[in-house]
């Protein structure tokens, strides 16, 4: 070694090849070295110091291709393909559109929306989530639209209104053509007894279900806890809801909507990890109480961080899918799987939040 030049490009280069994927290093050549990094990283996987298989699994997920507050992936149908694909292995059986449309923004050439001003869209997304549903013997719950107005005003009659019309319009395009096409989502989030919202729900689920003949419906409100922040800037709050006033005021909406609505999937961020089982406990003695599926939509995102939204960290997907189980929850969705836990996300940590959902499951 003739100078420091010498050794630090000596350092530098050892440095990248440790650097540089196993998986790269074995379709190169398949070197010792290669087989013993590929060795050494198989070696370390799943040494978990907690049970294994000890949660709910996550057997559906949102997609949200009309989104406000995460980043668009730009994917075309073989991205999404490639996707189903890595739901399928996992486990999911069910795929939610999470709206059909967001203000002026669709997903799907409505003939009612682009007359009232919407934006045609390049790509006829339902039809290919209905289609790729269909080869992956999964089902498509189609999410109805949000008109944005509720938003703005808090009053729910423009989404009732629009949605009369939607219903009609894409059962009439789809829901006769796709086997896949399973039931509704009713789109509309809420987290308390808001004005209008029992008779909006049922009005909305009644129609959904009588034009499909009896499909299921679902809704996935939010728990109005400490971190039910809405864009303040802070983490989490002082005047979150207790269990008592969330128990009084859900059982006044179940009472209302048990009739039209067949699931609800609390999402879960909204409440901190130590009030999970204390909330838990009574959506799904409210949910058994009318007869209601027990879901958790078990978002995939971090709300615990100042930066919006990030995958979340592994442990805390895992205590809440265990709190699920605890509770004896019927089925565990996500919100959702292709930005935060797909491997071909935008996100890298995606894919890692992916791996390690496998290790905890088994999932070979």
């Amino acid at each position: 070694m003739n100078s420091r030049r010498d050794f630090i490009k000596k350092v530098t280069l050892t440095g990248a090849s440790v650097l540089v994927a196993p998986s790269i290093l074995k379709a190169a050549g398949g070197s010792d070295s290669a087989s013993s990094l590929l060795e050494l990283e198989n070696g370390h996987q799943g040494n978990l110091i907690i049970p294994k298989n000890n949660g709910l699994m996550i057997s559906g997920t949102f997609l949200d291709e009309i989104s406000h507050d995460i980043p668009h992936q730009n994917w075309g149908e073989k991205e999404w393909e490639n996707d189903f694909q890595y739901m399928k292995s996992i486990g999911i059986d069910t795929v939610i559109m999470i709206r059909s449309g967001y203000r002026k923004f669709i997903t799907y050439p409505s003939k009612f929306l682009l007359k009232k001003g919407c934006y045609m869209p390049s790509v006829d997304l339902v039809d290919m989530y209905l289609r790729l549903a269909e080869k992956y013997n999964m089902k498509f719950y189609f999410g109805l639209y949000d008109t944005g107005h509720y938003w703005d005003t808090g009053d729910m009659s423009w989404e009732v209104e629009y949605n009369k019309y939607i219903i009609d319009e894409v059962w009439k395009m789809y829901g006769e053509k796709y086997k896949s096409f399973g039931g509704w989502y009713i789109s509309t989030e809420i987290s308390r007894n808001t004005k209008g919202a029992i008779d909006s729900f049922y009005a909305m689920g009644k129609q959904c279900k009588d034009v499909s003949g009896g499909l299921p419906t679902f809704i996935s409100p939010w728990i109005d806890g400490k971190k039910a922040i809405m864009g303040t800037g802070k983490l989490t709050r002082e005047d979150a809801i207790s269990v008592e006033e969330h128990e009084r005021e859900w059982n006044e909406i179940f009472d209302g909507i048990h009739e039209v609505v067949n699931a609800c999937a609390f999402q879960d961020g909204h409440i901190d990890y130590d009030e999970l089982d204390a909330f838990f406990t009574v959506n799904k003695k409210l949910a058994d109480k009318y007869g209601m599926q027990c879901w958790t939509n078990a978002e995939s995102f971090d709300r615990d961080m100042p930066i919006h939204f990030f995958p979340i960290k592994f442990d805390k997907l895992r205590m809440k899918l265990e709190a699920a189980k605890r509770a004896g929850y019927d089925k565990a969705i996500t919100f959702e799987f292709s930005h935060f836990m797909s491997p071909q996300s935008a996100y890298l940590q995606a894919g890692h939040l992916y791996d390690r959902y496998r290790e905890y499951f088994n999932i070979k």
